[in-house]
């Protein structure tokens, strides 16, 4: 199944909030050129959708 149509898997706290996502890459060097990158939330991420009016 290609990268885009692959659902992405959610890990979730004890009260089922979800707290981090598992997606499929097929691209290592995309993995490793990224490495280093600042991580963000999924609220962080959910925040800044908001605001650039993309959600």
């Amino acid at each position: 199944m290609p990268a885009a149509q692959s659902k992405p898997q959610y890990m979730t706290d004890d009260q089922g909030n979800r707290v981090s996502v598992v997606l499929d890459l097929e691209d290592p060097a995309t993995v490793a050129e990224r490495k280093d990158e600042e991580t963000l939330s999924h609220n962080e991420v959910i925040k800044e959708l908001k605001a650039d009016g993309k959600l």
